[in-house]
């Protein structure tokens, strides 16, 4: 799987977990081919759904948040508006945008933008051309998540 491949994937079904099971499909287990048995760092292709789930965890069209009962989840940028509307329903600390950061020292560090300091205002204005089903229709999956 390419980077554009893996863009792709989460674009198609908007919501998709980083490497964890749940009531959306996984990045990882989506790159590895295969249902993944215990860590995905130990799997054949564990390099590649490091590098690809980093390229994903840097693009602009994504938010990286725990919407999904904690785990790490990728939301595409399409479904922003209806996790605004919806946003009462989860957590609001697994909301935040989540973003790991390497620090001279070589640790890593966890950058949190809560919520909703990361809604960009064109997701704002876009709400108010919002039919009421929408959101609940696209975000339906992970409506019944612990969050």
């Amino acid at each position: 799987m390419t980077t554009a491949q893996a863009r792709a994937f989460v674009k198609r079904h908007g919501i998709v977990l980083e490497s964890a099971r749940g009531p959306v499909p996984s990045l990882a287990e989506q790159v590895a081919g295969e249902p993944i048995r215990g860590g995905w760092w130990a799997h054949p292709k564990g390099k590649q759904i490091f590098r690809l789930s980093r390229a994903i965890r840097e693009s602009p069209e994504v938010l990286v948040c725990r919407i999904i009962g904690g785990k790490v989840t990728y939301v595409h940028r399409h479904l922003w508006p209806a996790v605004v509307v919806l946003s009462g329903q989860f957590a609001r600390k697994n909301l935040a945008a989540i973003k790991e950061v390497h620090t001279p020292e070589g640790k890593h560090k966890l950058l949190i933008t809560p919520y909703p300091d990361w809604v960009p205002k064109e997701c704002c204005e876009r709400l108010a051309n919002l039919t009421p089903a929408w959101p609940i229709q696209k975000l339906a999956p992970i409506l019944d998540c612990e969050s």
